[in-house]
């Protein structure tokens, strides 16, 4: 490698380290499918009528299987999620506050961010969201 040019042995290094990981990758799927297939082949086929039923905690299933589930709940789950990552974003904050030279500016931008975090919680509180009845 002596007589390259250097971009072709920076080039070479490179394409050489996605290679590696290219390899792992399909030894993985080759892993997972080989697994698959050898699992398919050993187990046991037997099919009885009581397999076949849907099982509710050893009891035998009544009614449909379909049953309606509330909205608000997926609400509360996106109003958590959303408040939550928000929060991850007060950790970044806090280390350049301590920084000199940045404590206004970046306390007038907290104070924005927070603005912005409650004027959503109080649209979602107006318009009934919050409501669990």
């Amino acid at each position: 490698m002596a007589d390259l040019p250097e971009s072709t042995v920076l080039a070479s290094d490179y394409f050489h380290s996605y290679s590696v990981v290219g390899l792992l990758a399909v030894i993985g799927v080759l892993f997972v499918a080989i697994a698959f297939g050898v699992g398919r082949l050993l187990r046991p086929v037997v099919p009885t009528p009581e397999k076949l039923l849907t099982y509710e905690c050893g009891v035998d299933p009544v009614g449909e299987g379909w049953a309606h589930t509330q909205v608000r709940y997926y609400v509360y789950a996106f109003l958590y999620v959303i408040f939550a990552v928000d929060s991850i974003f007060l950790f970044p904050w806090a280390t350049v506050f301590a920084a000199p030279g940045y404590g206004a500016t970046t306390l007038v931008e907290m104070f924005i961010f927070l603005g912005f975090l409650a004027v959503g919680l109080l649209y979602a509180w107006k318009k009934g969201v919050l409501e669990w009845t």
